[in-house]
């Protein structure tokens, strides 16, 4: 399990973030979360995930599995290629790669039972209280009108975290919250913590940031 609060930062496909640009800000990252003692994952995108899980000590997650096995399955991502890359879990039905809960409930249950971490993206209330009851380790809520945006979650629609928080601890207390879209800076962690969250799930704020380690230390900065 992580040491929360914990800071994930989803590369998605950002140019800025592939291939030897995905390992750097990996290792910016990790000595960020060294330094300051605060827990920081990543998420690279499939193309870059073992290189970046073998380089960092700190957290990796793939950005998703596919809900298969092994074998013939040409362009898939597989549970079982993720845990052998060496990362601790996934995102899940993130608002650019939906799935319909019965999947995201088979991919759950595998990766509970291969010890992997699971963070289910969510974009409403209703969501959030639906799929907390499959018990995701995590789950990161994410309106999705305000990803990518300026204004972040916590300031623009703090009553969405704190009824998906007061609901989840009522009915899957060890469900953890993360609060996504449009977290940019420290105030917005501290804030999120204050809500109940165990953290916040971000990607253009630090990715596309024009200094990615001053932006980390400031997000690390809600928490020390």
């Amino acid at each position: 399990m992580l040491s929360l609060p914990v800071i994930l930062v989803n590369f998605k496909s950002y140019p800025e973030a592939s291939g030897r640009r995905a390992l750097e800000l990996a290792k910016v990252a990790e000595e960020v979360s060294e330094e300051n003692g605060v827990t920081i994952a990543v998420a690279p995108q499939m193309v870059d995930l073992s290189l970046v899980a073998r380089e960092v000590k700190i957290p990796v997650f793939s950005q998703h599995i596919d809900t298969v096995m092994t074998g013939s399955l040409t362009g898939s991502t597989t549970l079982t290629a993720v845990k052998d890359s060496g990362a601790v879990g996934s995102l899940l039905n993130h608002a650019e790669k939906r799935m319909i809960a019965s999947q995201i409930e088979e991919i759950v249950e595998e990766m509970n039972r291969n010890q992997l971490i699971s963070v289910v993206c969510t974009n409403n209330f209703r969501v959030s209280k639906a799929l907390s009851l499959i018990e995701p380790t995590f789950i990161a809520i994410e309106p999705p009108e305000l990803i990518g945006g300026d204004i972040s979650v916590t300031s623009a629609k703090p009553e969405v975290i704190t009824r998906v928080v007061k609901a989840v601890d009522k009915l899957a207390p060890d469900v953890g919250i993360l609060a996504g879209a449009g977290v940019k800076n420290g105030k917005d962690v501290k804030r999120a913590l204050e809500l109940g969250c165990d953290g916040v799930l971000l990607a253009s704020g630090v990715v596309k940031s024009d200094d990615p380690r001053r932006t980390l230390e400031d997000l690390v900065s809600g928490v020390i």
